[in-house]
């Protein structure tokens, strides 16, 4: 079990530093021997350990030329990539990505959740969206993201597909970090609270045309306030 142990903590370090960025897609990592003496453990625990940035399609092996650093669409770890998400400083692309995924599993969900929806549910909804509109009186970013994440949970719970609300759950730690980035701004803020009316009531309606639509919308007028509002001020 120790050597185990030891075999993770050099290939969580060694993700680390491939995640802020030492080691960007397409270049090589260090070789056995510096990173046996930098982690002042044997060859055989970084040979190990690079195995398994190397199962995970983190790392790729070219004989006679050195292991390289896989771009990220490439890499097979959720986690890895999750931590690339969170953590990562190609901000934008993840974000991009993170919208682009939400937008294709929540629409269907959406859709879904029109003709199975509970009425206390709908009541949820529009509790949610009177928390965000206390929030955005006061610019308590904190608690509209809580309110924002908590309704889109009430969709992804009653779409009744126990695969959607599985797959979200660990999207959860980076959506709450990508929301309060763009929440700071009140006039994403303004626009989010429209479109959770648009598909609150569309929900109400039970019309599941309407419903992907409304939600669809939503994602779209996401993707154009990060690009507009966030990413081009930066």
């Amino acid at each position: 079990m120790a050597r185990k142990s030891l075999v993770g903590v050099v290939a969580d370090e060694l993700l680390d530093r491939i995640i802020e960025g030492e080691f960007p897609p397409g270049s090589t990592v260090p070789g056995e021997h510096e990173l046996s003496a930098r982690h002042e453990v044997s060859r055989m625990t970084v040979r190990e350990a690079m195995k398994t940035l190397q199962a995970q399609r983190i790392l790729s092996v070219e004989r006679g030329r050195g292991t390289f650093v896989n771009p990220l669409s490439r890499w097979a770890s959720l986690e890895a990539v999750l931590r690339a998400a969170s953590e990562g400083k190609n901000d934008a692309d993840a974000s991009i990505q993170l919208i682009e995924l939400r937008r294709m599993l929540e629409t269907g969900a959406c859709e879904l959740a029109a003709g199975r929806i509970m009425e206390e549910d709908i009541a949820s909804l529009f509790n949610y969206i009177s928390a965000m509109k206390a929030a955005h009186s006061i610019n308590d970013v904190a608690a509209f993201v809580e309110a924002d994440l908590a309704f889109h949970d009430v969709i992804l719970h009653a779409s009744g597909n126990v695969f959607v609300s599985v797959l979200f759950e660990p999207l959860h730690r980076v959506l709450e970090k990508r929301r309060a980035e763009t929440s700071a701004v009140p006039a994403i803020q303004e626009h989010a609270i429209g479109h959770h009316q648009n598909i609150a009531e569309a929900l109400e309606s039970r019309d599941a045309s309407r419903s992907r639509q409304a939600m669809d919308a939503h994602m779209q007028q996401t993707l154009d306030d990060l690009k507009q509002l966030v990413l081009e001020a930066k």
